[in-house]
């Protein structure tokens, strides 16, 4: 017997008809093109009329053809936005002729083109296809490349939406690509077969791959799986085999085989290694599979395809042709071989008759016999007529690896009869309401939709297919958004399904059907029965007559009068071409699908979706979370058909309808019930009764006479009979009363579908119930719901849900009366679910008892639906419980989650919840939401620094979301750091471009030196780009001749100084600009003219009266190069393009250019530089562009052991060469560039033969001719600074070099000895002596010492290695002394203090612990012995303390010590003294000169960046000396010195790490040039190297509002050391931030700026990364606050005034002064409206002064977002007040603040009296408010205590305001239901402690006992009882 609830005809209206063109169409007509003639004649002719009127054209429309229809085409599909917020729209993708168009459009915004194309020949195929970009690093994700590829005959476009084109050639015709998830799939054509036989021949693959369309194009290899191959993997070779689908997600791909009609799907997916290498191994014998050809024969064929597609070539042979197969019997598919051919053994399942691959004899091109192994090779001879000696000549090449790989998941079954399937015409994936999924795909021949279920298992990349399902279809087509798809049914109806069960017909309401005169119409027979109403019919005759003629039919109706003619009518009828039908359906989008008619118009519509109000979408939701799949199935079908009736329901009637249908299809009749019968709409129907959308069926059937007998309208008449009554009941409500009385019970009805699941239905719709209280914007849904809640639980007698709801909505519940009875029997078919209790879960009440600190039932929730209850649970059992683990490792400790499977969210406390937003927050009812804000609040005031974007911006702290941005951005790319650069500074053009120094940022410059000008000076003092002044006094002896000569001598010797300075600038200016990518560097010019005073007459060096030294200024200009260049920060953007375009045209500036190369390499842009370009730079043979590159080259890859860059530096290293090869002419300051170059790529490597090699070199012999006889000195320092780099810091671990005995080989030069036999690859070259120098076996002491002194410093670096250190002790007598340069000296106690790290004190007595004793007697005596060298020992003692002072520099550098500073300053005076007093005579005006320098430079080292003043006036003291011995390398290091005192504009300062000491011994080596071109004892371009030293400490806060650098306090907190303990200083930033390793935290204090500390125990990458971004932290004042620049005392402040009288402030605080705390719009006008007192609001004048009281606590405590809350607690306080509370939500929040008051947490933190913070609320506000409440219902206790007996003893409550009030009462003094008290017997009580005992034990308060104790006990009683507690 059919069920009454199953329906059969049913019918849903589509919505929005739209008549369809493609948007291309129309804008192609305006291309001006030869195309708008063929697009005119596809044009019906209607429109052809309208367009121009050309009545000519109309003509020829009869000629158009199909395959001018097949010119055009065109995609649709969902538009997706980066930006979410944006509407959903449509994108197409329109093709013809030549153009492509890609146009968008949705429903508020016309379409527009997006872009528009046209390429060069027809375009074949046009799609969309995101590529891959694989990143760098392994755990990145790739970047997705969209794309459209325009597919051409020869090539495939690609153009990108960022911009980027690209052209990819095609090898091969392709007859089609299919987007995939990793790139494009390509499928060749193949050729048409060809009679005559050429020989049989491997078959080419006929699927490709291409990744990326810079990628080659490589064949698909394939895994199948199948019972006569074994898994083998091969190339997809087989040209049966067609490609009909591909899809993204999951990634596969659907094949057709054309020979055994089968489908297939494979998995795509990336190919594995051994796959690769399976297929790459070249077979051994002929007797390969069909797909494994040898990978050669299709490279070659790829790569020289250009040759062969001509038509003429020779390569295009004839295809294969398989006699055998073709004659074979076309029934059994034989798959016999002829013997001639079995050489192949092909593929057993694939092999077309008739085609194969266009290509060419494959024996014949590598003659193939040799390999044979078969009895046949002969088969494999060229014939006569091949092409062999041609073909023989291609080269073989490496073979292609292929990329992808298919892996077959499921073939379908080969039907055994003829009637085989043809290749399926569409395909495409769908899932159902229930989210199965399902590939379908349809096969026209059979006209039949095929649909595979699978599903997706753990392994991604492995479905499982199971069933198959038919469904019979003309065509179809998916609706992604709705979960369903459209089906056109042979007779040309259109039917939506989901999945594979049908939902209903679909009445499009535009389409007529044909009229009644056509024969299609079987004629109606009146009979009987036509006048009942069963389901299939409609209501009434003449209903019925009207559906049928008036209405339009579902979507014409083609009936044939048999099944058997379904595919035959189409011809018959003759209304055919008068009536257009729906002939197919295309371009589905979301749930919009266009229709084909067959007269060629196309409609598009929109298939309506299952509900669109929230509340009903969220009941579906839980319904089909709770059902068993198909009962859920079926219910979702039931409710869309009952939803989308044509002229179905309005929105506001939804829920009615739903609550009706669900009510329904539980058993209920609604007919029946009070308050679902007013629920009925237009039909007083029940759905049950009448389907609404009844479609008239013309012939009754006995399932109708069926369904009568047991529908409910049965039943109801039998029961009325009973009773005598008759009629109809009216549907007013006013008869309402009288006839419940009189009905009978009502009763559930069994059978219905859903009565077994009503109480998992209940339970879940009643957790729903708890999420939408919640949610404040759901509140009214709630209400709704309840009217449903209550009905069954009265039905399934749930007595605490009924009180809970009416404690919810006491006026509301208590108009509900009627309930159902259910039997025992029947209660016994309900599935009761184990999760349904008694105790009804409530959500507020949980919370309280959170808040009360009482143990908590985990409370439950639906996953995915009660979301928001998840949040909140979970988010106070960590704040308020405390449990830390309650996110991440026990959810389930708090939720109960129904059904199985577990999620396990983390996140911290802190931040409280992902996808959570303070929007969301304000939804949440005030008194939830109070400790989520508290503790954001907590938050807020002492957040961490590293905390993500998103926490940052729920705790309202901008400065770190700001600067969370910067680190998330600056990871996708380089940004320029301060954003303040912008403002230019004041200066003009013209001197911007002469001086180059004008890019410091003079917002910070002027915060750090705001006193005074100092900046200034040094940039005057740096400048070198204008001419200097030259003042000689003209004497009268003088001629004038004379005169001029001194003038250009005067000029020489200033233009020593001029030329020296661009060392120092490049350190001053330092990464300081951002060039422009348009715009070359510019570069100041070096200015060497002068100007003599009185006239201004000009000097100049070229006018011939002097010497002028040749090649001047060539290193100076080197200089300058280097200076401009590293003014570009490493974080600007720089390509290798840019670095090109800044190559100069003139060849005198190519020195410049040298400098530029390797300042690019310094800051690290130089990677870029194209190799390409570095090869180009070294053919030129130019010196210094050689060595600017290889140093730059190197620093860039600073110790990475880069191969390229080591094959780079060897080839100008002849010791680094094989012995045998060609002597390279490379200058020898190239080499010594390049000798560095390896000490720098491989620093700190302790690599084994680059330092044996070093270690050598260091001794050098000169050769026999005159090689390496000049400046070996510095040759000699580079291979001892390059080894120390090698092996920095390594000591005595050098592992794997004992054998090399470093140390005494680098001790033996540098004290001399016997030279040992030159072991290594070079010692032929050193066989023979040099003819110029003379130095027989011993080692040259003054070449060698240098470099090993600073390789020993190097290698044993920081290592207190106190055996070596000795080595390098002075000598302590005179006979030593002798012995020893003493420059060396200066080194050795340079070196040996470095090694003794840790020994170095800042203080004169160490420095001078350093002179040997011999010195120390002598120096200062009257009186010395005749044997003892004065001169020597003056001379020892000065460099020794010199060299002394160089080490506290290093050690000190860049910490601005005060200890160090003081004691370096003393010697420096005390040199300069000696400089201007007569001992200087002893030492000699050098020697001292030298000494003053290195005390210089190392003070300026340890306040490098600080820009000190005494320091400062030492240097410009120094840079007025020009005359007597100060010569061109004095002052670079003065210089040097200057430019360090103001690195990088006091940015940045100098790091004490190993390799920045290795950085800074090479670029102070304490020998200068003494002239501009004088490279003997160092390498010049060696002093730049200490820029890699160079690190940004400088902090500079910036308001995160105004975007301007300000002060802040910082506290500094310094980790304890061996020195000193742990100490914290206060600083004011911006300021220079010591050593990073040397750090605890950092904070920013109060009280002006919110708090921020930054914590390096976590480690120092955060504030690494701030540092690096310009050191920019955001900062943000506190409300009321000025910052320090404006209001330095802090007197100024707002709140500063009268701090001591609390209460005046209130009164004065005028709502004018908002806009001085807080710029928020919303504050502002809440003070402007609510706030000022006007007429209208006189009589509330306490209202506005409490208004302002509470704006003014919010403000200044900024917490503007607690004003909601104040204003809705006194909100719900007054309507208490006025007893006019019918919902008691209001109470509810009131009772939860008042309990997380009195929570533990907040009186823990009162106690802990952590910054004194209280609760959010001001003290107070809430006893007042509490006050207010707790004596309104006081009072109406006193009045009404009769209610609140009757209540506690059990009588039904009463329809008045008193059951308000009770609800209420009941609600904030938090008294359980009533089944609960009676279980306690707290009637039985006698005294006041017993009750007391029984009351804690329920968790009823205190304050609720004192209320209830007199009811109970009586008030005598109560009140004797508290006497004697």
């Amino acid at each position: 017997m059919s069920n009454v609830y199953e329906e059969r005809a049913t019918m849903i209206a589509a919505g929005e008809l739209q008549s369809f063109g493609p948007f291309g169409r129309e804008h192609c007509k305006n291309h001006p093109n030869a195309v708008n003639l063929q697009l005119r004649q596809l044009q019906p002719a209607s429109e052809l009329w309208s367009s121009d009127g050309a009545a000519g054209l109309v003509g020829s429309l009869q000629e158009v053809t199909l395959q001018e229809k097949k010119r055009e085409c065109w995609l649709l599909r969902k538009g997706s936005s980066v930006d979410s917020d944006e509407m959903e729209y449509d994108e197409e993708l329109y093709a013809a002729g030549n153009m492509v168009i890609w146009s968008k459009g949705s429903k508020s915004q016309a379409s527009h083109v997006y872009k528009a194309f046209t390429v060069d020949s027809p375009v074949q195929q046009a799609l969309w296809c995101n590529f891959g970009i694989p990143q760098k690093k392994k755990d990145e994700k790739e970047i997705l490349e969209k794309t459209v590829c325009i597919v051409q005959s020869s090539c495939v476009n690609v153009h990108s939406v960022t911009g980027k084109d690209f052209i990819s050639p095609l090898p091969f015709q392709v007859s089609n690509l299919w987007p995939t998830k990793f790139g494009l799939l390509l499928e060749r054509k193949n050729s048409a077969p060809d009679a005559s036989q050429s020989p049989p021949r491997e078959p080419l693959p006929t699927v490709f791959s291409m990744l990326h369309p810079l990628d080659e194009i490589a064949p698909v290899v394939c895994r199948p799986t199948g019972l006569f191959e074994a898994a083998r993997v091969q190339y997809v070779s087989d040209s049966t085999m067609k490609i009909v689908f591909s899809n993204c997600e999951p990634s596969i791909v659907m094949t057709y085989d054309t020979v055994q009609c089968i489908h297939s799907v494979w998995a795509l997916r990336k190919v594995t290694p051994d796959e690769q290498s399976t297929v790459l191994k070249c077979p051994e014998q002929v007797d390969t599979p069909q797909g494994l050809m040898p990978p050669s024969f299709l490279t070659t064929h790829l790569r020289n395809v250009s040759r062969m597609d001509s038509p003429g070539s020779p390569f295009h042979c004839h295809a294969l042709h398989n006699q055998n197969r073709m004659t074979s019997s076309p029934g059994l598919h034989s798959r016999t071989h002829s013997p001639s051919i079995s050489s192949m053994a092909a593929l057993s399942r694939s092999h077309s008759p008739g085609m194969a691959a266009p290509s060419f004899s494959v024996a014949a091109r590598f003659n193939m016999s040799y390999h044979s192994s078969s009895p046949r090779g002969h088969s494999f001879l060229p014939s006569p007529n091949s092409t062999a000696n041609e073909s023989v000549l291609v080269p073989e090449m490496e073979p292609i690896v292929p990329d992808l790989c298919i892996e077959q998941l499921w073939s379908e079954t080969a039907s055994s009869h003829r009637e085989m399937s043809c290749q399926a015409s569409k395909v495409f994936i769908t899932s159902d309401l229930c989210e199965n999924k399902y590939l379908c795909f349809l096969v026209e021949s059979h006209q039949q939709l095929r649909c595979v279920k699978f599903i997706e298992s753990n392994n991604p990349s492995q479905l499982i297919f199971a069933s198959v399902a038919t469904i019979p279809a003309k065509d179809a087509a998916p609706l992604q958004d709705i979960d369903a798809m459209l089906v056109l049914e042979a007779n040309g109806s259109l039917v939506l399904y989901t999945g594979v069960t049908r939902v209903s017909k679909v009445f499009v309401p535009g389409l007529l059907s044909p009229t009644f005169s056509l024969s299609n119409h079987v004629t109606h027979l009146s009979t009987p029965m036509d006048s009942v109403s069963t389901p299939a019919k409609a209501t009434g005759r003449h209903i019925g007559r009207l559906e049928e003629v008036a209405m339009p039919s579902p979507v014409s109706e083609l009936r044939g009068s048999t099944k058997h003619h379904e595919t035959s009518w189409l011809g018959d009828y003759t209304f055919q071409q008068s009536v257009p039908y729906i002939h197919a359906l295309r371009d589905p989008v979301s749930s919009r699908v266009t229709l084909e008619l067959s007269n060629g118009t196309m409609l598009r519509i929109t298939i309506p979706e299952i509900a669109t109000s929230e509340m009903v979408r969220k009941c579906l939701q839980a319904v089909r979370f709770i059902l068993p799949k198909e009962t859920a199935m079926k219910v979702l079908i039931k409710w869309y058909n009952i939803y989308n009736a044509p002229g179905g329901p309005s929105a506001h009637l939804e829920w009615n309808l739903f609550v009706t249908c669900f009510m329904t299809l539980m058993g209920y009749n609604t007919e029946r019930l009070g308050w679902t019968r007013n629920l009925h709409f237009e039909v007083p129907l029940s759905p049950v009764i009448a389907p609404k959308k009844a479609r008239p069926s013309d012939t009754g059937s006995d399932e109708d006479w069926d369904y009568m007998w047991c529908s409910d309208y049965h039943r109801q008449v039998v029961f009325r009979h009973a009773c005598g009554a008759v009629s109809l009941e009216s549907t007013d409500t006013s008869g309402c009363e009288e006839s419940l009385s009189s009905t009978p019970a009502l009763h559930l009805d069994p059978s219905a579908p859903l009565f077994p699941h009503i109480p998992a239905l209940f339970y879940v719709l009643h957790l729903l119930y708890e999420e939408l209280k919640l949610d404040e914007l759901q509140r009214s849904g709630g209400r709704s719901l309840v009217g449903l809640l209550q009905q069954l639980a009265r039905d399934l007698q749930l007595e605490e849900y009924i009180d809970l709801y009416w404690r919810d909505y006491p006026s509301f519940i208590t108009t509900f009366k009627e309930s159902c009875i259910i039997d025992q029997a029947q209660m016994e078919q309900m599935q009761r679910p184990s999760f349904l209790r008694a105790e009804p879960p409530c959500v507020f009440s949980w919370l309280s008892s959170c808040l009360r600190g009482e143990e908590v039932a985990p409370f439950p929730y639906l996953p995915g639906i009660c979301e928001r209850t998840k949040l909140l649970v979970l988010s106070y059992a960590l704040y308020i419980i405390g449990d830390d683990n309650a996110t991440s490792v026990d959810v389930s400790k708090y939720l109960a989650k129904l059904s199985a499977g577990g999620f396990v969210y983390s996140f911290y406390i802190h931040v409280l919840y992902l996808g959570f937003t303070l929007k969301d927050l304000e939804s949440v009812p005030f008194g939830v939401a109070l400790p989520i804000r508290d503790a954001i609040y907590q938050c807020r005031e002492q957040p961490c620094s590293d905390w993500s974007e998103d926490v940052c911006l729920l705790i309202g702290r901008q400065d770190l979301t700001k600067q969370a941005h910067k680190v998330t951005v600056a990871k996708g790319k380089a940004t320029v750091g301060l954003g303040l650069m912008l403002e230019a500074p004041a200066t003009t053009e013209a001197e911007e471009e002469e001086v180059g120094m004008t890019d410091l940022n003079q917002d910070v410059i002027s915060l750090i030196w705001s006193q005074d000008l100092r900046v200034h000076e040094a940039r005057r003092l740096l400048q070198s780009s204008r001419p200097v002044r030259v003042s000689v006094v003209h004497l009268p002896e003088v001629s004038d001749h004379e005169y001029i000569e001194e003038k250009e001598n005067k000029l020489l010797q200033l233009c020593q100084r001029t030329m020296a300075l661009p060392v120092g600038r490049g350190l001053f200016t330092l990464f300081s600009y951002h060039p422009v990518p348009t715009e070359p560097l510019p570069v100041p010019k070096l200015n060497l003219t002068g100007r003599a005073p009185p006239q201004n007459t000009m000097v100049d060096l070229n006018s011939g009266n002097i010497d002028v030294p040749p090649n001047m200024t060539s290193w100076s200009s080197f200089h300058n190069g280097v200076a401009a260049g590293l003014k570009i920060a490493p974080a600007s953007q720089v390509d290798s393009a840019w670095i090109a375009y800044n190559k100069p045209k003139s060849p005198e500036l190519a020195n410049e250019y040298a400098g530029f190369l390797m300042a690019l390499g310094l800051n690290g842009h130089l990677t870029k530089l194209a190799t390409l370009n570095i090869h180009d730079y070294l053919t030129k043979g130019h010196e210094m562009t050689s060595i600017g590159l290889l140093l730059g080259v190197s620093a860039a890859k600073l110790s990475t052991m880069d191969m390229s860059i080591t094959r780079l530096l060897s080839i100008h290293i002849p010791a680094l060469l094989p012995p045998t090869s060609t002597e390279l002419d490379v200058p020898h300051n190239v080499q010594v560039a390049a000798v560095v170059g390896i000490g720098l790529v491989y620093q700190g490597t302790g690599h084994r033969h680059n330092a044996e090699v070093l270690l050598a070199e260091i001794g050098r012999p000169p050769g026999p001719e005159m090689e390496y006889c000049t400046d070996r000195e510095s040759y000699s320092l580079a291979a001892g600074l390059a080894l120390g780099m090698v092996c920095l810091g390594h000591g005595s671990n050098l592992i794997g070099m004992s054998d090399l005995n470093v140390p005494e080989q680098l001790y033996q030069y540098m004290v001399g000895g016997h030279r040992r036999t030159h072991a290594g690859i070079n010692r032929e070259k050193h066989k023979s002596p040099s003819y110029q120098i003379k130095e027989g076996d011993t080692i040259n002491v003054d070449v060698t010492c240098p470099g090993a002194t600073l390789a020993l410093a190097m290698i044993y670096l920081k290592t207190n290695n106190r055996s070596i250190a000795d080595w390098l002790k002075a000598p302590d007598t005179m006979f030593l002394l002798d012995f020893i340069k003493p420059e060396f000296l200066l080194l050795r106690t340079l070196a040996r203090c470095i090694i003794m790290w840790d020994d170095i004190l800042p203080n004169s007595e160490w420095v001078s612990s350093n002179v040997p004793q011999i010195i120390q007697e002598n120096i200062g005596n009257p009186v010395v012995s005749e044997d003892l060298n004065m001169e020597t020992l003056a001379q020892a003692h000065d460099y020794i303390i010199a060299g002394a002072c160089m080490a506290v520099g290093f050690r000190f550098a860049g910490s601005a010590n005060s200890d160090a500073f003081d004691c370096l300053y003393k010697f420096a005076r005390s040199f300069m003294q000696c400089l201007t007093s007569a001992t200087a005579t002893v030492t000699g005006h050098y020697n001292l000169q030298t000494c003053l320098s290195m005390v210089l430079l190392a003070l300026s080292m340890v306040m490098a960046g600080s820009g000190n003043l005494k320091v400062l006036q030492l240097c410009r003291f120094l840079h007025k000396r020009t005359s007597g011995e100060m010569n061109y390398g004095f002052h670079m290091a003065h210089h040097m010195a200057l430019g360090l005192l103001f690195l990088g504009g006091g940015r940045y300062t100098l790091s004490t790490s190993n390799s920045a000491i290795a950085a800074l011994l090479c670029a102070l080596y304490p020998h200068f040039p003494a002239h501009s071109t004088d490279n003997r004892y160092h390498l010049q371009a060696l002093r730049h190297l200490g820029v890699l030293a160079a690190e940004p400490r400088l902090l500079v806060p910036v308001d995160v509002d105004t975007l301007k650098p300000c002060y802040a306090l910082l506290d500094v907190t310094y980790k304890e050391t061996p020195w000193y303990e742990e100490t914290t200083v206060e600083l004011m930033a911006p300021t220079m931030l010591p050593e990073l390793q040397l750090l605890k935290k950092v904070k920013v204090k109060g009280p002006r700026y919110w708090e921020l500390s930054i914590d390096m125990s976590k480690g120092t990458q955060h504030l690494e990364s701030i540092l690096s971004r310009d050191g920019v932290l955001y900062v943000k004042l506190r409300a009321g606050q000025l910052p320090y620049k404006d209001d330095p005392r802090g007197w100024k402040s707002l709140l500063a005034p009268n701090v001591n009288n609390r209460n005046s402030e209130v009164r004065t605080f005028k709502p004018e002064a908002i806009s001085t705390f807080t710029s928020d719009a919303a504050l502002v006008s809440f003070a402007e409206y609510f706030c000022k007192s006007s007429e209208s609001v006189k009589h509330k004048r306490d209202t506005l002064a409490l208004f302002s009281a509470i704006l003014y606590e919010c403000v200044t405590q900024e917490n503007p977002e607690m004003l909601p809350t104040y204003i809705a607690i006194d909100q719900a306080v007054r309507t208490l007040e006025q007893t006019e509370m019918c919902e008691t939500f209001a109470l509810w929040q009131m009772r939860l603040v008042l309990e997380l008051c009195e929570s533990r947490v907040l009186q823990h933190r009162l106690r802990e009296g952590a910054q004194g913070r209280g609760l959010l609320l001001s003290s107070e506000f809430l006893p007042v408010m509490k006050n207010s409440a707790d004596g309104t219902l006081d009072r109406w206790l006193t009045d009404n205590s009769h209610v609140l007996k009757s209540y506690m003893s059990g009588q039904s409550l009463t329809e008045d305001m008193l059951s308000n009030m009770l609800a209420c009462f009941l609600v904030y003094h938090s008294i359980p239901c009533l089944s609960k008290l009676s279980s306690t017997h707290l009637e039985g009580s006698t005294s006041f402690p017993e009750l007391l005992l029984k009351f804690s034990q329920l968790g009823i308060p205190v304050r609720a006992l004192l209320r209830l104790g007199p009811l109970l006990l009586g008030t005598a009683g109560f009140w004797t009882g508290q006497l004697a507690c």
